[in-house]
């Protein structure tokens, strides 16, 4: 009887395990044999795949912090795109040597206008104006004339120089604490100015911007300048650019020459002949403004100091009279005005309308009315479609041709 206990419990553990059943079909379930033999999954349906959510997730990449675009805005003087800290800087404006033993000058450069105009005994004299751009060395500095600082006093600049006229040095005792300029004579500001070994006096005298700028916080010359009082516009397109073109204005003892440079649109700058381009003593960089403007004024001797005027100048620098603006390659004539001392040297062709300059440096070539002007115009590529400048527009019979303009 043990043994045949033995024996229904082997069949009865065989049956539960799914190992006998002679009669069911593989892969069918007991309910499908009429078996009551339940058949257990298989080996591979009781593995478990691991949920996505138990995956692990990729670290996230961090977003790069944005970079703020800098605020830039445009100069007062010369157009260009500076920071709103640059733009604030006083002007200052420098008087500046013109005898051959000078050159090359310093300072030219850095400078957004730069003024020239005739001096005693046929030299001429530079006025640097510097605004957002902080110069290196700035030299040889000269004496004052009366009508720089009318220029000067446009924007109450510090107006630097060694000595000058006895009109000149009335004019800046009475009114140069910034009512017309801030007076910087090296005369009472010596500090800020040294003679250098490599010129001979009165060559010599040289002054750098950071001194300068440590002058006009000295003298109150801080108050950011008022705002831009010509027109500024972008280069034009290269297709609008003519080819050639040359101005030629005839100082006495300076011959002064610009070839326009369609490539770079400036005017590479020569002076007395040379066949080298004008460079910045100091920087050396080749001297190329964007705009040459070309003044008429009269001049005549200094008679309000008949014993002292030594054939000192005077110049009739408020009212009017014929410019030249030489703008992108192109030359048209108009007229300049100026209202009053401290009102502002303004611009105008022909129709009367203030002209656009190319944002960039300027030099004003301030010319006596018996003084020979030459203007060569370029010539404009032909084009299908050329690009509208944002310059004055010239007329059609202002290009290719030669001007000789005299008294």
């Amino acid at each position: 009887m043990l043994a045949g206990l033995i024996a229904v419990l082997a069949l009865g553990g065989a049956a539960a395990s799914g190992l006998f059943n002679p009669s069911a079909t593989p892969g069918t379930s007991a309910a499908a044999s009429g078996s009551q033999v339940a058949v257990l999954p298989s080996a591979s349906a009781t593995l478990t795949s691991p949920s996505p959510s138990e995956e692990p997730s990729p670290t996230p990449t961090p977003s790069p912090t944005p970079v703020p675009t800098p605020v830039m805005v445009a100069a007062p003087l010369d157009g260009l795109m500076v920071t709103p800290a640059q733009a604030k800087r006083h002007p200052i404006a420098v008087m500046i040597d013109d005898l051959s033993p000078a050159r090359p000058q310093s300072g030219f450069s850095s400078a957004s206008v730069v003024w020239q105009a005739p001096a005693e005994g046929g030299i001429p004299r530079y006025m640097l104006m510097f605004q957002e751009n902080i110069p290196t060395d700035v030299g040889p500095v000269r004496s004052s004339r009366y009508y720089y600082i009318a220029w000067a006093a446009e924007w109450k600049a510090l107006y630097v120089h060694a000595g000058g006229s006895p009109q000149a040095l009335r004019t800046l005792r009475a009114q140069g604490g910034g009512q017309l300029v801030y007076n910087a004579d090296q005369f009472a500001w010596g500090a800020y100015f040294r003679r250098v070994t490599f010129r001979y006096p009165p060559h010599n005298l040289y002054t750098t911007g950071k001194q300068l700028r440590q002058l006009a916080t000295r003298r109150g010359a801080t108050a950011a300048p008022a705002k831009a009082v010509w027109q500024f516009g972008p280069d034009a397109s290269l297709e609008a650019r003519p080819v050639g073109g040359r101005i030629e204005v005839d100082y006495q003892a300076n011959v002064i020459v610009y070839k326009y440079d369609r490539a770079t649109n400036t005017y590479p700058r020569y002076v007395t002949g040379s066949t080298k381009q004008q460079t910045d003593g100091a920087t050396k960089v080749p001297v190329a403004p964007k705009n040459v403007v070309i003044m008429r004024m009269k001049f005549g001797p200094l008679t309000s100091d008949p014993e002292t005027y030594k054939h000192r100048l005077e110049a009739q620098v408020i009212g009017s009279g014929t410019a030249w603006i030489s703008t992108n390659g192109i030359t048209i004539q108009g007229t300049w005005r100026k209202k009053s001392l401290t009102a502002p040297t303004l611009f105008y062709d022909k129709a009367g309308n203030p002209v656009t300059l190319t944002a960039g440096q300027t030099y004003v070539q301030v010319m006596k009315t018996s003084d020979v002007i030459r203007i060569k115009d370029g010539t404009v590529p032909a084009s299908p479609s050329p690009s509208p400048s944002p310059s004055p527009s010239p007329s059609p019979s202002a290009l290719g041709g030669a001007r000789i303009i005299a008294a």
